[in-house]
């Protein structure tokens, strides 16, 4: 696939950026952060203006952690806001790619397979890349960084290595041009999909670059990482042989569903237990929503201290089920059994498993078919009403409790401000 070219645009700062020109002010000059500081100065801040990361303020910082030398603007966050102005954003890349060529990666960052555009447009991939960034620039005053490459991953590389180093913010990567440039680049984090966990078992090997993983025994790789030391051995060489046309069309074998929060403050052991059952109501409705039963559930339970790993597990069903009432007793037991009572919990999170259309489900002799029609039902007409109503309208008693999270979480997008 080395004869196909990419671009990956990424949107510089996107929510602080959108907040900075819905002011008027310039994001490369004007010190902004985008935070909630009503949640204290403790309080991540989820993005921060080129202009603060000049003055060293590092991104995903939380406010404390700014100097107060430095004078800077506070915006709440506005999710629904920023969905809003990403979905404006692709309109215009519409006006020049087809929607078949472009894969949206997130909220601010998308790839483009620009292979036959560039003789549509008579341009080099710079150009195109220059001509797709401008076209933002001119309609939202939003500025962006942008990455070049024969294959998806070189794009990604090229975006988060290259562009930084060049005045165009656009950076270029052929497996030659890896080779000499990114090979021995380092930190080894740098690089798409290799986090701090991945590094420090690399570090084991004495491997601290993509040079040492291109150069080191497979057998090792595998053994340390199964099956995903192919990804990890391919990229270390500059291939990646998926495309855009083939992520759009995959579809996994088995599907899952989570749900996680980190709870507004310390929640002791009954308090945690409500909001896990919010959580658990949900979740169901999300999945019945879909048309899919589950036979599998998943827990994760994080304490307050931070050298504390948390605690969980799975379970696996006796049958497939969408009854809120099953999961919520399967689930309350399992966090019954694997939490620790004399702990304080801070972080939450609920998985189903295995998912599979409810048609395709067996049937048993053992469930209760007319209770669980029954039940069904009343599901649906909650989702019906929360659709037509907003997720508010229709609240247990439970969500009305002090330690209830559920009708603050429904106004949240993202676990933000859903403005």
């Amino acid at each position: 696939m080395e004869n196909r070219t990419y671009i990956c645009i990424d949107l510089k700062s996107f929510y602080a950026s959108v907040e900075a020109v819905e002011r008027g002010l310039n994001p490369f000059k004007t010190n902004l952060v985008v935070a909630d500081a009503t949640r204290g100065r403790g309080a991540i801040c989820l993005a921060i203006t080129p202009a603060m990361k000049n003055l060293g303020v590092k991104n995903r910082c939380r406010l404390f952690e700014i100097p107060d030398r430095i004078e800077y603007i506070i915006a709440k966050p506005r999710m629904k806001y920023y969905m809003d102005y990403s979905a404006h954003i692709y309109s215009v890349y519409l006006k020049y790619i087809s929607k078949e060529d472009i894969y949206v990666y997130s909220i601010d960052e998308c790839f483009f397979d620009v292979t036959t555009y560039l003789d549509l447009y008579n341009k080099t991939p710079r150009e195109l890349a220059k001509m797709l960034m401008d076209a933002v620039y001119l309609e939202t005053g939003i500025a962006s960084s942008a990455g070049i490459g024969t294959n998806l991953f070189l794009a990604k590389v090229a975006l988060d290595v290259m562009a930084k180093q060049s005045k165009d913010r656009i950076g270029f990567l052929d497996r030659e041009s890896f080779e000499k440039t990114v090979w021995h680049h380092r930190p080894i984090t740098d690089i798409w999909n290799i986090g701090r966990g991945i590094a420090k078992r690399l570090e084991k090997h004495g491997i601290y670059d993509l040079y040492g993983v291109a150069h080191a025994d497979e057998k090792k790789l595998y053994k340390e990482f199964g099956v995903n030391a192919e990804f990890l051995i391919d990229h270390s060489k500059g291939i990646e042989p998926c495309t855009i046309d083939e992520i759009k069309s995959y579809t996994p074998e088995t599907t899952s569903m989570t749900n996680s929060q980190i709870l507004f403050e310390n929640y002791d052991f009954d308090s945690a237990l409500l909001a896990l059952k919010e959580m658990i109501d949900l979740i169901v409705l999300e999945m019945v929503d879909r048309g899919l039963m589950t036979n599998s559930i998943s827990l994760a339970v994080g304490y307050s201290g931070r050298e504390d790993k948390g605690s969980g597990g799975t379970r696996k069903l006796d049958n497939f089920t969408d009854s809120t009432t099953k999961l919520t007793e399967e689930f309350v037991r399992l966090f019954k059994e694997k939490t620790d009572r004399t702990k304080l919990i801070r972080r939450l999170t609920v998985g189903l498993n295995n998912l599979s259309k409810s048609e395709y489900v067996n049937l048993d002799f053992f469930t209760d078919y007319k209770a669980e029609e029954k039940e069904r039902k009343k599901q649906q007409a909650i989702i019906d009403i929360k659709k037509k109503y907003g997720k508010n309208a229709v609240l247990k008693g439970m969500n009305l409790e002090k330690k209830a999270t559920t009708p603050i979480r429904n106004r949240h997008i993202g676990g933000h401000n859903g403005e």
